[in-house]
Parts: structure tokens; C-alpha cells; sequence
């Protein structure tokens, strides 16, 4: 009865904790629904111009306007702001993107309600798709 009660306690600690944020440098855990979505927007001119418009406002910042991480914010964070210019950013999902970017973490704010539009949201995966080295 004892280990049946250790074992429930680990399971309830595991639950609790599961949806806590990560502290920086730790892997950004992309549940696999989003991993799997496809972006339902067409990355064209039109789409890629409206999701630079919205990085210039909402993301330019702290990401820089290349995508470097060199924003004029980014020196105050604790975490870094990463390069989207990389292989490793550019070789994940369009939805696992459309997730990080729309949830947040440690210094990453959310972005669900500053781009409440899913389409909108979509166009900038498609603009952060271009900053390829």
C-alpha cells in the first residue's frame, strides 16, 4: 500500500508540474499536435508582407530586424533571443513556430492576444521563413 501511495504521489507531482514553464536553456517542449499542423496560409508576398509588418511591431524588438537576436531589447533579457536565421529554427515545423510563438516562455511573452488572429499569426511564420541564411 505504500509504494501504491509513493507511486501515486510521483504521478500527482509529474501532473503538477508538467504545464510549469522551463526555465532558459531548457528544451521548449512542442506538444505533437502542433508539431504535426501545416500552416494553413499560403506563404506569398501578400501573406509574407503582412507577417513582417507584425514582426516589425511586435517582435523587431528583441529579435532584431534579421532575425539575429540582436534586437535593441535583447540585451536586458535573461534569456537569449536566438537566431531565426539558423538551420536548427528554420528546421523546425511551421506549427511547432506558430506554437512557441503564440504561447511564450521565460522572457517570451505570449502572443495570443497581441495577435489574436490565427491568420495574422500564420503570415509571420511565413515572413520568419525567409530569414534563412
Amino acid at each position: 500500500m505504500v509504494i501504491i501511495a509513493g507511486i501515486f504521489s510521483f504521478f500527482a507531482l509529474l501532473a503538477a508540474t508538467a504545464f510549469l514553464p522551463t526555465s532558459a536553456g531548457d528544451p521548449w517542449i512542442v506538444p505533437e499536435k502542433y508539431k504535426k499542423m501545416k500552416n494553413p496560409v499560403k506563404s506569398d508576398a501578400e501573406s509574407i508582407a503582412a507577417g513582417k509588418a507584425l514582426y516589425v511591431k511586435h517582435c523587431k524588438s528583441c529579435h532584431g530586424s534579421k532575425g539575429l537576436g540582436d534586437g535593441s531589447k535583447a540585451a536586458q533579457l535573461k534569456t537569449d533571443c536566438g537566431d531565426f536565421s539558423v538551420a536548427g529554427f528554420q528546421s523546425q515545423t511551421d506549427g511547432s513556430i506558430f506554437y512557441k510563438s503564440n504561447e511564450g516562455r521565460d522572457d517570451m511573452p505570449s502572443f495570443k492576444k497581441k495577435i489574436p488572429d490565427e491568420t495574422d499569426m500564420w503570415s509571420v511564420v511565413n515572413y520568419l521563413r525567409t530569414l534563412k541564411k
